[in-house]
Protein backbone atom coordinates (compact mmCIF):
# COMPACT_ATOMS: atom_id res chain seq x y z
CA UNK A 1 0.00 0.00 0.00
CA UNK A 2 2.62 2.52 0.65
CA UNK A 3 4.01 2.28 -2.90
CA UNK A 4 0.30 3.26 -3.93
CA UNK A 5 0.65 6.52 -1.55
CA UNK A 6 3.86 6.85 -3.06
CA UNK A 7 3.28 6.86 -6.35
CA UNK A 8 0.15 8.89 -6.15
CA UNK A 9 1.51 11.10 -4.09
CA UNK A 10 4.51 12.06 -6.81
CA UNK A 11 1.63 11.84 -9.47
CA UNK A 12 -0.23 14.39 -7.94
CA UNK A 13 2.82 16.74 -7.23
CA UNK A 14 3.69 16.40 -10.85
CA UNK A 15 0.62 17.29 -12.24
CA UNK A 16 -0.57 20.22 -9.43
CA UNK A 17 3.38 21.83 -10.06
CA UNK A 18 2.60 21.53 -13.55
CA UNK A 19 -0.65 22.64 -13.91
CA UNK A 20 0.13 26.02 -11.51
CA UNK A 21 2.83 26.44 -13.75
CA UNK A 22 0.75 26.83 -17.26
CA UNK A 23 -2.21 28.33 -15.48
CA UNK A 24 -0.20 31.27 -14.15
CA UNK A 25 1.20 31.85 -17.77
CA UNK A 26 -2.06 31.65 -18.97
CA UNK A 27 -3.46 34.06 -16.22
CA UNK A 28 0.03 36.54 -16.30
CA UNK A 29 -0.27 36.59 -20.61
CA UNK A 30 -3.43 35.57 -21.35
CA UNK A 31 -3.38 36.21 -24.89
CA UNK A 32 -0.09 34.00 -25.79
CA UNK A 33 0.78 31.75 -22.75
CA UNK A 34 3.95 29.91 -23.65
CA UNK A 35 4.15 31.08 -27.43
CA UNK A 36 0.56 29.75 -27.76
CA UNK A 37 -1.47 32.05 -29.99
CA UNK A 38 -5.81 32.88 -29.22
CA UNK A 39 -6.33 30.73 -32.98
CA UNK A 40 -5.73 27.52 -31.32
CA UNK A 41 -9.48 28.74 -29.15
CA UNK A 42 -11.39 29.68 -32.06
CA UNK A 43 -13.84 26.65 -31.53
CA UNK A 44 -14.32 27.44 -27.68
CA UNK A 45 -16.51 29.62 -25.84
CA UNK A 46 -12.87 31.54 -25.03
CA UNK A 47 -11.56 34.64 -26.66
CA UNK A 48 -7.94 33.99 -24.68
CA UNK A 49 -6.62 31.78 -21.95
CA UNK A 50 -7.52 33.91 -19.26
CA UNK A 51 -10.28 31.57 -17.44
CA UNK A 52 -8.92 28.62 -19.01
CA UNK A 53 -5.50 29.43 -17.14
CA UNK A 54 -7.45 30.03 -13.78
CA UNK A 55 -9.39 26.33 -14.19
CA UNK A 56 -6.04 25.00 -15.01
CA UNK A 57 -4.36 27.06 -11.58
CA UNK A 58 -7.26 26.28 -9.32
CA UNK A 59 -8.66 23.31 -9.75
CA UNK A 60 -5.96 20.66 -12.01
CA UNK A 61 -3.11 22.70 -10.16
CA UNK A 62 -3.92 24.08 -6.28
CA UNK A 63 -6.31 20.38 -6.35
CA UNK A 64 -3.38 18.13 -6.73
CA UNK A 65 -1.11 19.86 -4.70
CA UNK A 66 -3.96 19.76 -1.59
CA UNK A 67 -4.31 15.65 -2.89
CA UNK A 68 -0.36 15.33 -2.43
CA UNK A 69 -1.07 17.15 0.98
CA UNK A 70 -3.55 15.01 2.22
CA UNK A 71 -1.56 12.21 1.50
CA UNK A 72 0.86 13.49 4.07
CA UNK A 73 -1.68 14.24 6.58
CA UNK A 74 -3.16 10.98 5.63
CA UNK A 75 -6.44 12.50 5.51
CA UNK A 76 -9.33 10.07 6.08
CA UNK A 77 -11.24 11.57 2.98
CA UNK A 78 -7.45 11.76 0.83
CA UNK A 79 -9.44 8.55 -1.36
CA UNK A 80 -12.41 10.76 -2.33
CA UNK A 81 -10.61 13.72 -2.82
CA UNK A 82 -7.73 11.65 -4.97
CA UNK A 83 -10.44 10.30 -6.77
CA UNK A 84 -12.46 13.96 -7.77
CA UNK A 85 -9.26 15.68 -8.63
CA UNK A 86 -7.90 12.65 -10.91
CA UNK A 87 -11.30 12.44 -12.88
CA UNK A 88 -11.23 16.34 -13.10
CA UNK A 89 -7.91 15.72 -14.97
CA UNK A 90 -9.68 13.24 -17.30
CA UNK A 91 -12.18 15.69 -17.94
CA UNK A 92 -9.84 18.63 -18.46
CA UNK A 93 -7.65 16.50 -20.99
CA UNK A 94 -11.24 15.31 -23.07
CA UNK A 95 -12.57 18.93 -23.10
CA UNK A 96 -9.62 20.56 -23.94
CA UNK A 97 -8.92 18.19 -26.65
CA UNK A 98 -12.92 18.75 -27.96
CA UNK A 99 -12.37 22.49 -27.99
CA UNK A 100 -8.91 22.71 -29.67
CA UNK A 101 -9.96 20.05 -32.12
CA UNK A 102 -6.69 18.62 -31.31
CA UNK A 103 -4.67 16.06 -29.45
CA UNK A 104 -1.07 16.14 -28.94
CA UNK A 105 1.11 13.58 -27.07
CA UNK A 106 0.85 15.80 -23.98
CA UNK A 107 -3.26 15.36 -23.80
CA UNK A 108 -2.27 11.55 -24.17
CA UNK A 109 0.29 11.66 -21.43
CA UNK A 110 -2.06 13.65 -18.73
CA UNK A 111 -5.17 11.33 -19.96
CA UNK A 112 -2.88 8.41 -18.79
CA UNK A 113 -1.77 9.79 -15.87
CA UNK A 114 -5.26 10.81 -14.65
CA UNK A 115 -6.62 7.56 -15.25
CA UNK A 116 -3.66 6.08 -13.05
CA UNK A 117 -3.91 8.54 -10.29
CA UNK A 118 -8.10 7.18 -10.25
CA UNK A 119 -7.08 3.55 -10.22
CA UNK A 120 -4.57 4.32 -7.28
CA UNK A 121 -7.59 5.93 -5.70
CA UNK A 122 -9.78 3.19 -6.11
CA UNK A 123 -6.68 1.10 -4.67
CA UNK A 124 -7.32 3.21 -1.78
CA UNK A 125 -10.76 3.53 -1.03
CA UNK A 126 -11.53 -0.36 -1.76
CA UNK A 127 -8.85 -0.61 1.07
CA UNK A 128 -10.77 1.44 3.45
CA UNK A 129 -14.09 0.06 2.48
CA UNK A 130 -14.95 3.35 1.96
CA UNK A 131 -18.27 4.05 0.32
CA UNK A 132 -19.25 3.17 -2.77
CA UNK A 133 -16.62 0.15 -2.32
CA UNK A 134 -17.87 -1.13 0.81
CA UNK A 135 -21.18 -1.90 -0.87
CA UNK A 136 -19.47 -3.68 -3.78
CA UNK A 137 -17.40 -5.65 -1.61
CA UNK A 138 -20.34 -6.56 0.35
CA UNK A 139 -22.35 -7.49 -2.83
CA UNK A 140 -19.72 -9.89 -4.22
CA UNK A 141 -19.38 -11.11 -0.19
CA UNK A 142 -23.21 -12.14 -0.72
CA UNK A 143 -22.94 -13.73 -4.01
CA UNK A 144 -19.53 -15.49 -3.15
CA UNK A 145 -21.84 -16.83 -0.37
CA UNK A 146 -24.83 -17.67 -2.90
CA UNK A 147 -22.74 -19.31 -5.02
CA UNK A 148 -19.26 -20.69 -3.70
CA UNK A 149 -18.85 -22.69 -7.29
CA UNK A 150 -18.53 -19.80 -9.53
CA UNK A 151 -15.61 -19.47 -11.23
CA UNK A 152 -16.23 -15.73 -11.64
CA UNK A 153 -16.45 -14.84 -8.45
CA UNK A 154 -13.47 -16.50 -7.26
CA UNK A 155 -11.45 -14.85 -9.38
CA UNK A 156 -12.67 -12.21 -8.04
CA UNK A 157 -11.91 -13.28 -4.97
CA UNK A 158 -8.30 -13.72 -5.80
CA UNK A 159 -7.62 -9.97 -7.45
CA UNK A 160 -9.39 -8.79 -4.63
CA UNK A 161 -7.01 -10.37 -2.36
CA UNK A 162 -3.86 -9.48 -4.81
CA UNK A 163 -4.73 -5.71 -5.27
CA UNK A 164 -6.59 -5.05 -2.10
CA UNK A 165 -5.72 -7.38 0.37
CA UNK A 166 -9.47 -7.43 1.18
Amino acid sequence: MKKVYNLLFALHVFVGLGAIGGGGMAILNPQGPGGMSTDTLRNSPFSNFLIPGIILFTVIGLGNVFSAVSIIFKSKYQGYISSIISWALVVWIIVQCIMLEMIIYLHVIFFIIGLVEAFLSTIILFKQHLFPTNIILNIIKRLEDKFPESIILKIIAKLEKKFYGV
